[in-house]
């Protein structure tokens, strides 16, 4: 079955970490941009840290110095590092895979984009809950 299948949601305290991860089955990743998006009660999903083919990498101003996306292409697996966790960190986290869209042509280009559910891309995954909270 081809899917990407996130993992590594939870509750943590303000100031902890959480590590997500994003797996691929069925296909592998390795020409893939793959990015991290979340969506928080109430508000528009949102583009957090994306990463290209070539290792390129963008993340949004409100996560930067805090969130690493890396990938593994031999466990076919993409990971959010996420540290210093903010309780407005709170939110359903998504991944999700495109080779394809003309507009989206590199990590930047697809972190940005508005409403990016809309975006017909190869694989989004189920989510994966990360609450904030003491």
């Amino acid at each position: 079955q081809l899917q990407l299948v996130e993992s590594g949601g939870g509750l943590v305290q303000p100031g902890g970490s959480l590590r997500l991860s994003c797996a691929a089955s069925g296909f592998t990743l390795d020409n893939y941009i793959i990015g991290w998006f979340r969506q928080a009660p109430g508000k528009e999903r949102e583009g957090v840290s994306c990463i290209s083919s070539s290792d390129d990498t963008y993340s949004r101003d409100s996560v930067k110095g805090r969130f690493t996306i890396s990938r593994d292409n031999a466990k076919n697996t993409v990971y959010l590092q996420m540290n210093s966790l903010k309780p407005e960190d709170t939110a359903v986290y998504y991944c999700a895979a495109d080779t394809w869209i003309p507009r989206i042509t590199t990590a930047q280009s697809m972190c940005v984009l508005i409403r990016p559910q809309a975006y017909a891309m190869d694989y989004w995954g189920k989510g994966t809950l990360v609450t904030v909270s003491s």
